[in-house]
C-alpha cells in the first residue's frame, strides 16, 4: 500500500486577534500569540487530544523552521519529541501564512534527532503537490538543521541560541 498524498498545509495566524485559521478551515484561538525578534510564539489548546493540553509553536522564518512541543495534559506525564518542522513563512503586516513543507526533525532530546514525514514528503513530490522550490528548500533546512543540531550533541537550547533565540526551549 502507498503513502497517500496529503494536499499542502497551509495555516494563518492573525497576531491582533490571536487566531489561528487551518487549511481544513478549523479556526482556533491562541493562548499565547506573542511576536517576537526572532519570530512568532504561540501556544494552541488541543481539546481533541487525550493526551495533550496544548501544543507550543514557534516560527522561526529566517531558518524555514517552525518548532513545536506538546504540553501534556498530566504534569507527570513524559512529553513527546520536539518537532522542527521545514515551512515557508510569509508574514504581511498582522498575518502570518505558514505552508508546511511535509519534511521535519523529531530532536527528543538528549538523544540523536531523526528526520521524520520522508515517506510523506516523497509522495508530495512524486505528486506534485510540492513545488521543485519548495522540496530543495525542504532538503536543504532539515539537513542543514540535522548537521547543526549534531554539532550541539543534540541540545536544541544551545542550538537556538547559536542562532540568536535565547528563550528556553521547551517553555514549560
Amino acid at each position: 500500500m502507498g503513502t497517500a498524498i496529503t494536499p499542502q498545509l497551509v495555516d494563518i495566524v492573525d497576531t491582533v486577534t490571536a487566531v489561528r485559521s487551518y487549511s481544513s478551515g478549523m479556526t482556533r484561538t491562541l493562548r499565547t500569540c506573542q511576536v517576537e525578534r526572532w519570530g512568532l510564539r504561540m501556544e494552541c489548546p488541543t481539546p481533541e487530544d487525550p493526551f495533550s493540553d496544548s501544543e507550543v509553536t514557534w516560527l522561526l522564518p529566517h531558518l524555514n523552521l517552525r518548532l513545536t512541543q506538546s504540553k501534556p495534559r498530566s504534569r507527570h506525564a513524559k512529553g513527546g519529541p520536539s518537532v522542527l518542522t521545514a515551512v515557508r513563512v510569509l508574514r504581511d503586516g498582522r498575518t502570518w501564512r505558514t505552508t508546511d513543507l511535509l519534511l521535519g526533525l523529531a530532536a527528543p532530546g538528549g538523544t540523536t534527532a531523526r528526520i521524520v514525514r520522508s515517506e510523506e514528503f516523497a509522495a508530495a513530490v512524486a505528486g506534485r503537490v510540492l513545488r521543485v522550490g519548495d522540496a530543495d528548500l525542504a532538503l536543504c533546512t532539515v539537513h542543514q538543521t540535522l548537521e547543526e543540531l549534531s554539532r550541539f550533541r543534540h541540545d536544541l537550547s544551545s542550538w537556538l541560541a547559536y542562532k540568536h533565540v535565547f528563550e528556553v526551549w521547551p517553555p514549560f
